[in-house]
């Protein structure tokens, strides 16, 4: 069984060789994606800027729709659609604040 030492030194060995074969692997790839680059005419903004799955400027964004509202505060006047977190107003009986259906 090797010794702790000799482990150590396989494993400092190995880390080497990890780093070197990570560096080589990773110029190639950017040697790659440089030549897609020239032949697709892209730039690093083109790429940066593009969404995961939608193609870059593909439609869009919908507007939100504000809801109309369920409850008013009689006092101050506020309402609230009955969406996100509820109004400190609202208390306990949210029915007294109802506003009616037309």
């Amino acid at each position: 069984m090797p010794s702790y030492k000799e482990l150590i030194a396989q494993k400092e060995a190995l880390e080497a060789k990890l780093h070197e074969v990570r560096a080589n692997e990773v110029a190639g790839i950017i040697q790659q994606i440089q030549t897609w680059m020239e032949e697709y005419g892209l730039t690093a903004d083109d790429i940066t800027k593009r969404r995961r799955g939608r193609p870059a400027g593909s439609g869009a964004a919908k507007p939100k729709s504000e809801l109309p509202p369920k409850y008013r505060d009689p006092k101050t006047g506020k309402t609230w659609s009955g969406r996100g977190r509820a109004p400190a107003w609202l208390g306990k009986n949210p029915n007294r604040f109802l506003i009616a259906e037309d």
